[in-house]
């Protein structure tokens, strides 16, 4: 029985794409990227640009802020803030990819059925790579969250 659900919008906020309008060329814009952030990227607007160019800082920031869990000067941040929103990350991260990876995996599995047409090329990358990598990304940032607290108790 197919239950027909919204066409998936997966990975809008794919790292590549937002940070593309800041890079000379567009030759890596691949079938992976959803159309409306492709269109974004090409259009290279004030709009493209800062949106990109906020989305790398926030990416940055949190990598950073990842980071000052296992680095010494990691220690200068408040112990209980540094686990708060490094758990929270790692949550944000689990359930973001979690649930795309279920939903494209229910529609390459035909348990579903998308309003419109998936390319399933596309579908099949965000599922066992892009996608998969948030949920596994958020499942370490948990255990790294959980070790800290742990050692520095």
């Amino acid at each position: 029985m197919s239950i027909p659900v919204p066409a998936p919008r997966f990975a809008d906020e794919d790292d590549g794409v937002l940070a593309y309008p800041l890079l000379p060329g567009q030759p890596l814009l691949g079938r992976s990227a959803p159309r409306a952030s492709a269109h974004l990227a090409r259009e290279r607007s004030a709009a493209a640009v800062a949106l990109g160019s906020a989305a790398v800082l926030i990416k940055v920031a949190a990598g950073l802020l990842a980071l000052a869990l296992a680095q010494p000067w990691g220690r200068r941040l408040a112990r209980p803030w540094l686990l708060t929103a490094n758990g929270a990350a790692g949550a944000v991260l689990i359930v973001w990819g979690g649930a795309n990876v279920l939903v494209g995996a229910l529609v390459l599995g035909e348990v579903i059925t998308p309003a419109a047409p998936v390319d399933e090329h596309a579908l099949r990358w965000h599922v066992f790579v892009w996608d998969l990598w948030f949920l596994v990304w958020g499942v370490l940032l948990a255990v790294a969250v959980a070790r800290h607290a742990r050692r520095t108790r």
